[in-house]
């Protein structure tokens, strides 16, 4: 009886088990994210672990699919790509059950790797004792960054300015290097230190053919170089008795037209022996009016012709929206043509930074009426000035070209301690994009064109068809009067100056009907600053005057809209 009893126990409770599976629900699988949105973002060459929560997964198999291949067969994703751009993948999930089928968005991203840019020459040769002051940029990432200079591997600094102090002869490698947990970036420069006597004396010129007019100075300057021997020049004019010089640089003038020669040396020594270094320049002289081109019925009051559009670099210079650029201004022919649509459309131009220009001219040559002969047409309105100085040219040799002597037109500023001539900034092409533009001055100070990303987002504001790494602007720099009204950087003025000056809301000269500025080519100046008669005049320069820059509003910038012959439109 026992053993029956315990056959029917097992019975029941079999029955009893079999009722409850009958009675279980069974569920699909469900995938849940571990990121709400389904965007995961990675750095190219990185890994990304993707690992979602899983529901009623037991016996699953799980797929991972990307363009329609299987790319992981886990319940969890290592994901990698070497190309940065948007992946989109498939998890799907699958039990006897059912299935679960989620995408997600993988967006592969660059790297944030800081950039280096030094200001100033990569190769220079120094004396011993020399120092040579340094400036690093850093592009900044949402990384922690750290910085450091080296000396021929050696930590030196590690702020952004450093000064190197040639000390002994020999070969130096100074770097500059941020670092950050995606990568490093450096810049460098290399420098030799010799004895002074050993560093070679070096007396170059632009050019060795010259054309002037009869009674008209010309001044045959060389090339910066080191100043740092004990010279003895000679310069002597074949055609000219008694007309010599013994500087480093000469005036020449003659009386009559014709061709001169002129000879020059400069004698160095290195200790041991003399060194003589020669050069023969020819002078051809014209008479003022040989080349004159007088109106004629024909004639248009504005320019007709961009010769050169070379800016500074600026915020509006590469700029595809209100710049006015594209892909296809990469060659000083291109800006040349861009200067020249801009301006028929009577737009503006920027000549970005301080010593930005831009070379037209006519269809005759202007007269010099001794009242206002030319009119510029700029953008300033009242506390927005942005002064130019403007040039002029007559084509003394007749070519049709702007390779003659430039005169100033003398404005209020002229002759004022504030007021710096054959004042010259060196830019520097940035080693990254969007990266504010080191510069240098002959002057020995340093700065930045800004990077104005807020605002004008374009690579590169170091213009584009500039082809060396670093180039020179030289011109006349006026006092920088621009403040900060406000006090906390919302509200700046950028007052204007007496007269004499484009893109200024001048008192006296400002035309407001076209918002051109008024000029008369008696006020033109020769180096010396000296007046020049010039009977007219066949081309005109206008080029950024200040350097400076207002907050968020950036650099200053001389504006151009036109020019024109301001006796044609009285």
């Amino acid at each position: 009886m026992k053993k029956i009893s315990r056959y029917f126990l097992l019975l029941i409770t079999f029955v009893a088990l079999t009722a409850c599976n009958i009675d279980e629900e069974f569920f699909a699988p469900k995938i849940t994210l571990d990121n709400e949105t389904g965007i995961y973002t990675v750095k190219y060459g990185r890994e990304i672990v993707i690992t979602p929560k899983y529901e009623h997964v037991e016996n699953a198999t799980y797929t991972w699919t990307m363009e329609g291949e299987v790319i992981g067969t886990s319940p969890s994703l290592s994901f990698s790509q070497e190309k940065v751009g948007e992946y989109f993948v498939t998890i799907t999930v699958a039990t006897e059950y059912g299935s679960d089928e989620v995408e997600i968005r993988i967006d592969v991203v660059e790297l944030e790797i800081p950039t280096v840019s030094i200001a100033g020459n990569k190769k220079m040769t120094v004396a011993v004792g020399t120092e040579v002051p340094l400036n690093a940029t850093v592009r900044e990432t949402s990384l922690p960054t750290k910085f450091a200079w080296t000396v021929n591997e050696k930590v030196v600094s590690n702020a952004h300015d450093y000064t190197f102090i040639a000390k002994e002869i020999g070969n130096y490698v100074i770097n500059a290097t941020a670092t950050n947990d995606d990568g490093y970036h450096s810049d460098k420069v290399e420098v030799e230190v010799l004895n002074a006597e050993d560093i070679p004396f070096t007396w170059e010129f632009e050019k060795y053919s010259y054309h002037t007019v009869v009674g008209r100075k010309l001044l045959i300057k060389p090339l910066p170089s080191n100043d740092i021997y004990d010279v003895e020049y000679s310069w002597k004019v074949e055609e000219i008795s008694g007309l010599t010089g013994e500087d480093s640089q000469f005036v020449f003038v003659a009386d009559n037209s014709g061709v001169y020669h002129i000879n020059a040396e400069a004698t160095s020594s290195d200790n041991e022996n003399l060194i003589t270094t020669s050069h023969t320049f020819v002078v051809t002289v014209y008479d003022e009016k040989e080349f004159y081109r007088p109106k004629s019925g024909a004639s248009q009051a504005d320019w007709n012709r961009v010769f050169e559009y070379t800016p500074a670099p600026g915020q509006f210079i590469n700029e595809l929206k209100t710049g006015g650029f594209d892909a296809s201004h990469t060659t000083p022919e291109a800006a040349v043509t861009y200067a020249e649509n801009r301006l028929g459309e009577a737009n503006w131009i920027s000549l970005g930074g301080f010593g930005g220009y831009v070379i037209v001219g006519f269809d005759h040559s202007i007269n010099n009426t001794r009242t206002y002969d030319l009119g510029l047409i700029g953008n300033a309105f009242d506390g927005s000035s942005e002064p130019g100085i403007v040039w002029v040219m007559q084509d003394e040799n007749g070519n049709g070209f702007p390779d003659d002597t430039w005169y100033e037109l003398a404005g209020s500023e002229t002759g004022k301690l504030e007021t710096y001539r054959d004042y010259a900034v060196t830019y520097y092409r940035p080693t990254g994009t969007g990266m504010p533009v080191q510069w240098t001055d002959n002057y020995g100070n340093n700065g930045e064109i800004d990077y104005l990303a807020q605002f004008h987002d374009q690579d590169y504001y170091y213009p584009l068809w500039i082809g060396t790494d670093s180039y020179t602007l030289t011109g006349t720099r006026l006092e920088t009067r621009n403040y900060d009204q406000s006090g906390n950087g919302s509200y700046w003025i950028q007052p204007h100056y007496d007269w004499g000056y484009a893109d200024n809301f001048s008192p006296l000269d400002f035309n407001s009907s076209d918002k051109a500025n008024l000029f008369n080519i008696s006020n033109a100046i020769d180096f010396e600053g000296n007046p020049v008669n010039l009977n007219h005049i066949d081309f005109v320069k206008v080029q950024c005057a200040v350097n400076a820059k207002s907050g968020w509003l950036g650099e200053l910038s001389t504006e151009v809209c036109g020019f024109y012959d301001y006796s044609l439109k009285r």
